[in-house]
């Protein structure tokens, strides 16, 4: 596994507690499995309020990510803030515009997350939602690949897509996404007005009951012989179609 640098990570039983109550973004915990006492209860309690995801690992890895002593918590720090999807839906219609909305559905490669957020805010795409689990971390290493982009475009973490998408229908906007599955293709369909864009994960494409949400849904035409397409590759293609008038 690759080693993080220093500066994503912070360690420590107490020291991940006081990073929770002074807001900073945090990614994940990973914490020792097995791992009891009174701190170990706080920061759960913390965990629990704040809605951070927690994995439960082998002090093995641990040691592996950091040669001090982490007392068997170790905190991935997010180098940006994330967003409420609520507060961001709101602001951009006081704007007098119409929302653009990416929803990345288990997108978990960074260098394809950070393509995808460099795409998104050169085309102008308001902001970014991702899953609070089986999501792509927003590390330096996205940042970079994002040529900085991840600086610029909000990023909106939720419990759960499905919420966020019912949200999003109810304040207005039209959801698409992209499915290999799809009978209409990306070229012939409308694009005016409020939308969002729902883009799924390699392996199986966006999830069914996500799917089943969705206004419409498209494939995007080829002629080769290769089937699919890289992620970053299709979600650039599909916003770009989307922000033509």
């Amino acid at each position: 596994m690759k080693k993080r640098s220093s500066e994503d990570l912070t360690y420590g039983i107490r020291t991940v507690i006081e990073a929770i109550k002074e807001g900073k973004t945090i990614n994940k915990i990973l914490l020792q499995k097995g791992l009891t006492g009174d701190l170990v209860k706080e920061l759960l309690t913390l965990v629990h309020k704040e809605n951070i995801a927690v994995q439960k690992v082998p002090i093995q890895k641990l040691n592996h990510m950091v040669k001090k002593n982490h007392q068997g918590v170790i905190a991935m720090i997010s180098p940006v803030a994330y967003h409420d999807i609520d507060w961001m839906v709101q602001q951009i219609y006081e704007k007098g515009e119409d929302p653009f909305i990416l929803i990345l559905d288990r997108v978990k490669d960074v260098r394809n997350f950070g393509a995808i957020a460099r795409t998104a805010e050169c085309f102008g795409v308001h902001a970014i939602v991702i899953p609070n689990k089986d999501s792509a971390l927003i590390t330096n290493d996205a940042v970079k690949t994002s040529a900085g982009a991840l600086f610029k475009i909000p990023v909106c973490k939720v419990t759960t897509l499905n919420a966020a998408v019912d949200f999003l229908k109810g304040s207005g906007l039209t959801i698409f996404a992209s499915s290999e599955k799809a009978t209409i293709n990306l070229s012939d369909i409308e694009n005016k007005g409020p939308k969002a864009l729902i883009m799924g994960s390699e392996e199986d494409g966006v999830d069914e009951k996500l799917l089943k949400m969705t206004d419409v849904n498209f494939k995007i035409p080829m002629t080769g012989t290769i089937a699919s397409l890289n992620v970053s590759v299709a979600c650039g293609i599909a916003i770009h179609k989307l922000t033509r008038t």
